[in-house]
């Protein structure tokens, strides 16, 4: 959220894209909210729980916050190893679950709804869902840091390039509505739309 909301108001300063960040900083804020969500529903928090994430989430966004400003490569290289840890933690909970030292209850129901999970789903399936989100989010702010460290910050760069490529040229022709056509029958992906069966 922090970098999220900072690229967005340097891109309103500069009155310049952002060159694609925006949206994934934003969607790995909303994907962990989620996670806390989820968290919350299962142990049902005191007032003095509450509290404590209070602290630590005013604690935390405003130290992080004065990271992302003075260096965004380095806020994203923590945000990497701090994710790293948590892949960590989620691997310790299902050796736990497996070895019955925590009961494998059924899962939450906004967890059901948030990751599409089966209505048998369990705590374990939370588990491995959200293990593997965080698993994506180290694999991003890494790459995000490498993408700072090289002066290489726009991510519309690469799609465009890869669009350029003779392989997507021949599978999309030209980026064009005649390629969304074709995009949308399935002759890009080699299989017919179903309509056309």
């Amino acid at each position: 959220m922090v970098g999220g909301m900072l690229r967005h108001l340097r891109s309103l300063r500069n009155v310049r894209h952002d060159g694609g960040w925006i949206i994934h900083l934003l969607h790995e804020a909303e994907n962990e909210r989620m996670h806390l969500l989820t968290w919350m529903k299962c142990l049902q928090p005191t007032w003095v729980d509450r509290s404590i994430i209070l602290g630590v989430q005013g604690a935390f966004f405003n130290a992080y916050f004065l990271l992302y400003l003075l260096s965004p490569r380095t806020a994203h290289r923590f945000c990497g190893y701090l994710e790293e840890e948590a892949v960590i933690s989620y691997t310790h909970f299902l050796k736990d679950i497996d070895e019955g030292k925590i009961e494998n209850r059924p899962a939450p129901r906004i967890a059901k709804e948030y990751y599409n999970l089966q209505p048998t789903a369990t705590i374990r399936d939370v588990v491995l869902a959200v293990r593997s989100d965080e698993a994506l989010h180290r694999d991003s702010n890494h790459h995000f840091a490498d993408r700072i460290a090289a002066c290489q910050e726009d991510l519309r760069r690469d799609v465009g390039m890869l669009l350029q490529s003779p392989e997507w040229r021949n599978r999309l022709g030209n980026v064009s509505q005649e390629a969304d056509q074709r995009w949308g029958r399935g002759e890009a992906r080699g299989t017919p739309h179903p309509r056309d069966s």
